[in-house]
């Protein structure tokens, strides 16, 4: 490190603290050549994880967005807020594990189903309807279908 008021190039470290959020260590520091103190800061440099669109556009990861999407498919479900804020972090954590700075929208959107399936039916098929953009009442009733089956077959196991 250079000392900014002479530019020697070591000091010691007097003081490290880490910030309110635990995010950042300031170390309080001391030129060995000139004695004058000075603040640096250590952080982890965050890489921002991109989401690739259907079309190739690439926009920033946004949390908020996976939110609203199971929010509106819950809409009028005994499904809590805190339930959907869980299933968002369960797949912010699964992606940031399985993907380095990319990740393909379609991957969120079947993450996002897969979740569904097991919690509701009706978010789930609202969520198929709108992210599968079915284009006729036969593609939905095919899904309603094997939702069916999927239960028929469950119910005769379980």
């Amino acid at each position: 490190m250079r000392c900014p008021y002479c530019g020697y190039k070591e000091d010691r470290v007097i003081d490290s603290r880490t910030t309110k959020e635990d995010s950042t260590i300031r170390r309080r520091r001391e030129c060995l050549g000139c004695g004058k103190r000075f603040t640096t800061y250590e952080y982890i440099e965050e890489i921002p994880l991109m989401v690739i669109k259907k079309d190739g556009r690439r926009q920033p990861f946004d949390r908020k967005k996976i939110l609203a999407g199971i929010l509106k498919a819950c809409e009028k479900r005994p499904i809590s807020v805190e339930r959907a804020e869980e299933m968002v972090s369960d797949i912010e954590k699964h992606i940031l594990k399985k993907f380095e700075r990319e990740v393909p929208s379609s991957q969120i959107g079947e993450m996002v189903i897969e979740r569904l399936a097991n919690l509701d039916d009706v978010a789930y098929v609202r969520f198929a309807s709108v992210y599968r953009q079915f284009k006729d009442v036969s593609q939905f009733m095919r899904e309603l279908k094997d939702i069916l089956e999927r239960k028929d077959i469950g119910g005769k196991n379980g």
